[in-house]
């Protein structure tokens, strides 16, 4: 019997490192996503294919059943880091693929995996949904992270995340700001691995509990603003607070110092999107500074 499934991707407007730690972040479901398909064949065999938003086969692998012993792939780190989900999985659910006779699984992107909009984190999901078993429990014992993606991959609507006592709390909040037309995002040409960028974090000595503070107080405020000069001030506010910590320059520093409104990171510094504010016209400075990829929050955001 064919089985499909889909997680939305992720974005993190506030929180960023922080969140680790304790912080409340404001994170968005997107609408772009990633299905996982199965599919029964008549072999002892897992054969894997994943595709890319143009429908480009980026990697496939076959693993004998239930050894789960890599028979072939195209990419060997990619295959590697699958069966460490699939391991992850057994720790929980010891069934999981020993008694399949043999599966074609699909996994398709509705975004470019460049963007970094939750290729891992909707693809873990994906397979906790199939195996059924805890995602963020599968997170944990596979990539490690926050979890903030997976809360995304799972929910339909922006939500305030943040880790109690070393588990999620996720709480669905009404972010439909009377300003996000003013709202966009604008893709850096860079991908970011967050791995290395919490490693870098946890190296760093600083007040934590202040950090967490300041940061949660900047969260809830941009969840209740009704004004786009209010969010704006709270970005930048949010923006020089972690410069500070993390001891490198703001985005805006870095790449767009003369550009007139508010420009954000999100997620980890250094790659992947940024969220700005300005108008229809603004965005050009963007596109003549050789910054293509640009969405409107109401194309980006569920």
């Amino acid at each position: 019997m064919q089985q499909e499934f889909y997680s939305n991707g992720k974005l993190l407007l506030s929180g960023e490192y922080a969140i680790l730690d304790g912080a409340v972040g404001l994170a968005v479901p997107t609408k772009f996503g990633q299905s996982l398909q199965i599919s029964p064949i008549t072999s002892n065999k897992l054969e894997w294919r994943s595709f890319d938003v143009d429908n480009s086969l980026w990697f496939e692998a076959q693993f004998a059943i239930p050894e789960l012993k890599l028979l072939a792939s195209n990419d060997k780190d990619a295959s590697n880091r699958l069966k460490q989900i699939f391991m992850g999985v057994r720790e929980t659910n010891g069934e999981f693929l020993v008694y399949e006779e043999g599966l074609m699984v699909e996994t398709r992107l509705s975004f470019p995996r460049n963007w970094g909009l939750g290729t891992s984190s909707t693809l873990i999901n994906n397979i906790a949904q199939w195996a059924m078993v805890d995602a963020h429990d599968l997170l944990h014992s596979s990539f490690g992270g926050s979890g903030y993606d997976i809360a995304c991959a799972q929910h339909n609507s922006p939500l305030l995340y943040h880790l109690r006592d070393n588990h999620p709390s996720v709480q669905e909040v009404r972010f439909d700001p009377p300003f996000k037309e003013n709202l966009f995002f604008v893709y850096l040409n860079e991908k970011q691995n967050s791995r290395d960028a919490i490693a870098n974090y946890r190296l760093l000595e600083f007040d934590k509990a202040e950090l967490v503070h300041n940061l949660t107080h900047i969260t809830k405020n941009m969840v209740t603003c009704s004004t786009l000069v209010e969010f704006e001030a709270l970005m930048d506010l949010h923006e020089q607070t972690l410069s500070e910590v993390l001891k490198v320059p703001t985005v805006k520093n870095r790449l767009f110092p003369d550009y007139p409104k508010s420009i954000k990171s999100l997620g980890a510094w250094g790659g992947d999107f940024v969220l700005a504010t300005g108008s229809p016209e603004d965005q050009l400075y963007f596109k003549n500074t050789g910054y293509a990829t640009i969405l409107p929050y109401s194309d980006m955001v569920l």
